[in-house]
């Protein structure tokens, strides 16, 4: 004669099962903070300070890039071109590079008065090569 269980199955345990308004608190307190940990962690996400931070140096970087490329432009296109190219070789000093480019007016972008310095440096790099 074969025996009946008398335990319930899971599913019925699972109907039956009636959490404490305690239990669902820290049940959603802990998803909450999981959450938090997987998104800064793994998930890419960042605060508003990171955010702006980013940003503006994405920003600065665009910048320099541009202003890197017009400079090129302008020295290449300049009357003297294969003079002030054989003159800028001549210098060893990085410094003395950025200066040479900076004085020589190829790294001032249109409307400003003054070189964008990291413009200057990435021009004086790309000329080197």
């Amino acid at each position: 004669m074969a025996t009946q269980s008398s335990k319930p199955s899971l599913a019925r345990r699972w109907e039956d099962y009636q959490p404490a308004k305690s239990t669902l608190l820290w049940a959603c307190a802990a998803t909450f903070v999981a959450t938090l940990i997987i998104g800064f962690n793994w998930g890419g996400w960042v605060t508003g300070g990171t955010s702006r931070a980013l940003a503006a140096t994405a920003g600065d970087t665009a910048r320099s890039e541009l202003a890197s490329a017009v400079c090129v432009d302008r020295f290449n296109t300049a009357p003297d071109a294969a003079a002030k190219l054989v003159e800028f070789k001549a210098i060893t000093d990085s410094y003395k590079k950025w200066q040479f480019i900076e004085t020589g007016g190829w790294a001032t972008m249109p409307g400003k008065t003054s070189p964008d310095r990291l413009g200057a440096q990435s021009c004086a790099v790309a000329l080197a090569t």
